[in-house]
């Protein structure tokens, strides 16, 4: 019998300690047989390096070093991979039991795809989930019009990642959807309905938290390279107003999830100018902002809050790492 294909999974870390440890181990617990774990240390000094000391005898290996960014020290275990799949996990992330062995599977069983992704659950500082981020068979098209699929359920092949290329550095919010949409162009990727592979830590640390406003640049940017990057032709000359104006939903989403409805309305509204088709898809998130600006956030807290007691209550049996 053949040995299962060996899977890569690189940690990039940075001063995480307060996660690290429940990261590695989320990893390292899995029930597939073949994984190589690479850590990645940008020089953290909270405590991480003597963390990942007491793991070194479980992993392919660990550097502590300063870096040029998290795309960097991604792009570092990208070249120490030797897997036929690969993955990273963000330090303050988590994948749940059995997630490898069923995107194994899902590879094997999609030759063609590029990369296979499942749904994300949003957990707090404490590992409590409380939110699902449902995706779908979303494909190229998808992808260019800012639909978001959560970096910690996407395993990929690595063979469509050298064809496509490593993370860009020069970007820092949104390094991982430029990746899928270069990947996507290779094949369709593969989404896995009902499954959910990882955890995505909500903290007020977190990239997407404490510099919301980065992402707006980024988003811009990435829409003007889609429209100049002739790969994406002829799907760009038919697609502009859905570009921009996914760009601009992207941006607001960021911007009222950080507690910022001002600047995300204007987002919104651009996005709205642009198509409104796209911008639509988050009623409910513009309608929170504007109860917000209009002095209800009080109400629209409550609201939150209430939606995150009613998933915990109807998630209560299911496992969690």
């Amino acid at each position: 019998m053949s040995e299962p294909a060996l899977i890569s999974i690189i940690t990039p870390s940075y001063n995480q300690a307060a996660f690290l440890e429940q990261t590695l181990r989320s990893v390292l617990e899995q029930d597939y047989p073949n994984i190589e774990y690479w850590v990645i240390d940008g020089g953290s000094t909270d405590g991480s390096v003597d963390i990942i000391k007491r793991y070194a005898p479980k992993l392919a290996g660990w550097v502590s070093e300063a870096d040029d960014g998290q795309a960097d020290a991604i792009n570092k275990g990208f070249a120490r991979a030797r897997g036929e799949y690969i993955a990273w996990l963000n330090s303050d992330d988590l994948y749940y039991p059995g997630a490898l062995s069923e995107a194994v599977r899902a590879l094997e069983a999609n030759p063609a795809a590029p990369f296979v992704f499942s749904d994300v659950e949003s957990i707090d500082e404490t590992g409590k989930a409380f939110n699902r981020m449902h995706y779908g068979d979303w494909g190229l098209a998808d992808l260019m019009r800012f639909r978001i699929i959560g970096q910690p359920g996407v395993f990929m092949r690595r063979s469509a990642l050298r064809k496509a290329g490593f993370l860009d550095t020069s970007y820092q919010y949104i390094l991982d959807h430029h990746l899928w949409l270069r990947m996507a162009v290779l094949g369709a990727p593969c989404y896995v309905p009902g499954a959910l592979w990882a955890a995505a830590r909500v903290h007020p640390s977190a990239k997407n938290t404490a510099q919301a406003s980065g992402f707006q640049p980024e988003a811009e940017r990435l829409a003007d390279w889609l429209l100049k990057d002739p790969r994406f032709q002829p799907l760009t000359r038919q697609m502009q107003n859905q570009i921009r104006a996914g760009a601009h939903r992207f941006s607001a989403f960021y911007l009222a999830e950080a507690g910022l409805p001002e600047s995300a309305l204007l987002h919104y509204a651009r996005s709205l100018n642009w198509s409104p088709a796209v911008a639509l898809q988050d009623w409910r998130r513009i309608l929170s902002a504007l109860a917000s600006v209009a002095g209800l956030g009080a109400l629209t807290r409550k609201a939150r809050q209430a939606r995150r007691k009613r998933y915990q209550a109807d998630n209560k049996a299911a496992p969690r790492p």
